[in-house]
């Protein structure tokens, strides 16, 4: 009786244990989500299962073009996987499909070249709204079918969950996910003169 008392005792053990650490991971560090939908195409797609690092943002602050899954601000129940275009205090217009990004650093205004695109895809709407300080403005990749801060305004720094990191699945996609690169493409930009 003994022999099996210890042998439940170390079983138990190891079972707490594993739930206090995926507690502990899904909690601070790292959640999961399945991607359903196709405002993220050709980037992301229906079934695609996704791990967001939910720690980055809690020590530095998002980057334009970074892929983020938050709390749709109308419904924090839902949750929605996006693309960072635009930056707290920046201004930015949409006129002719173009998107242009006026900031301290871009007093003149970049037009963002946006290569995650599929080619020849057309941004709907006309937009020149100026972010607050903790305000992002986030659109899909598959801009004809996204419902996104077009329709329903910036989003708040706190409903960002986490930045997507890796696609696990489908199997043959698995991807990690590095935005400094990209984050990068935005300073070659040229500026804008008139």
């Amino acid at each position: 009786m003994k022999a099996f008392l210890l042998a439940f005792w170390e079983v138990a053990e190891i079972v707490l244990i594993a739930v206090v650490t995926v507690f502990f991971i899904r909690t601070f560090l790292m959640q999961p989500f399945l991607v359903s939908g196709a405002s993220m195409e050709p980037s992301f797609s229906t079934g695609n299962y996704l791990l967001v690092d939910e720690i980055s943002y809690r020590l530095g602050s998002p980057e334009r073009n970074d892929v983020v899954v938050f709390q749709y601000p109308n419904d924090p129940s839902t949750y929605y996987i996006k693309r960072i275009i635009a930056l707290p205090g920046e201004r930015i217009v949409l006129k002719d499909s173009e998107i242009t990004i006026i900031n301290s650093q871009y007093s003149e205004g970049i037009i963002l070249e946006e290569s995650y695109l599929k080619s020849g895809l057309r941004t709907s709407g006309n937009i020149d709204v100026v972010l607050d300080e903790d305000d992002y403005f986030v659109m899909g990749d598959n801009r004809n079918v996204s419902y996104d801060s077009r329709s329903w305004g910036s989003l708040s720094k706190d409903n960002i969950v986490g930045i997507v990191r890796l696609r696990l699945f489908p199997i043959d996609s698995i991807k990690f996910f590095n935005y400094d690169s990209i984050n990068q493409s935005i300073i070659n930009n040229q500026l804008i003169t008139n």
